[in-house]
């Protein structure tokens, strides 16, 4: 089995004990980290290193950042989205690990709506769309895991009508989101939990999290020939209940060898 996850730890530095403490017990093959909101050379790496991984960087001083931590060491990494040379943001890395072309994105919130922001995650969604056909090509098993800030229905939001102006529940969002579902990316998810209202995000504010008042907004998309490899997928709800939590938390799946 590959077991393949993601998590928004909402600052590395801040999380090292939760993401040491889940790499323990969780034993992960692979975890994609989004916001880790620092620099690779200030990435507490020999920490990483000396639990059993390896560990690639595309860092952003204090600011978004992603980064792949393996028991394997990732092979042809790709740092950055292609598409838009002048793009500053770390927020993609891909590589090959485990025999798996795996992708950690973390896209754009997009908030507030009408503004450059919000035309920046669609231009970005866009390009996204553009670099998952192109992984789909190659016809190898390929996982796109990340904070994809995109609630992909009502039944992934607390409150749909609340929420239904806000860019990650958007028309236009979710019809970007579906177009990568309709070129033959599934949703690990949901091939095992029909049921709505189970949430990977709970807000720091209003007591969200103690109400179960979150939002599905973290995904692995897997390709067709990933997809009919996967034997389980979930969303591990413990490491939010912990003190100083990150606002997110891990979303799971295993693959068969």
């Amino acid at each position: 089995m590959v077991k393949v996850a993601t998590w928004n730890v909402n600052s590395i530095k801040a999380r090292l004990g939760h993401v040491l403490a889940w790499l323990e017990t969780a034993k992960p093959d692979i975890l994609c980290l989004q916001e880790i909101k620092c620099q690779a050379a200030d990435f507490p790496t020999l920490e990483i290193t000396a639990a059993g991984y390896h560990v690639e960087i595309l860092g952003q001083r204090a600011y978004n950042g992603v980064a792949i931590v393996s028991r394997e060491k990732p092979r042809d990494v790709l740092c950055g989205l292609p598409g838009d040379g002048g793009d500053e943001q770390a927020r993609y890395l891909e590589a090959t690990v485990a025999g798996l072309r795996i992708a950690a994105i973390y896209l754009p919130n997009g908030n507030p709506v009408g503004t450059d922001k919000y035309e920046y995650k669609l231009a970005w969604m866009a390009r996204l769309e553009t670099q998952a056909r192109a992984l789909l090509e190659t016809e190898r098993p390929c996982v796109l895991a990340g904070d994809f800030n995109v609630a992909p229905t009502d039944d992934d939001v607390y409150d749909p009508v609340a929420w239904q102006g806000d860019a990650l529940c958007r028309p236009e969002t979710r019809a970007q989101f579906r177009r990568l579902l309709h070129m033959g990316y599934v949703d690990a998810f949901r091939i095992f939990h029909a049921e709505p209202h189970r949430y990977s995000f709970w807000d720091y504010q209003a007591g969200r999290w103690l109400r179960d008042e979150g939002l599905r907004i973290d995904h692995l998309l897997l390709s067709p020939q990933a997809a009919d490899r996967v034997v389980i997928a979930d969303i591990d709800r413990e490491p939010r209940g912990r003190d100083k939590a990150s606002d997110h938390t891990p979303v799971w799946c295993e693959l068969a060898a």
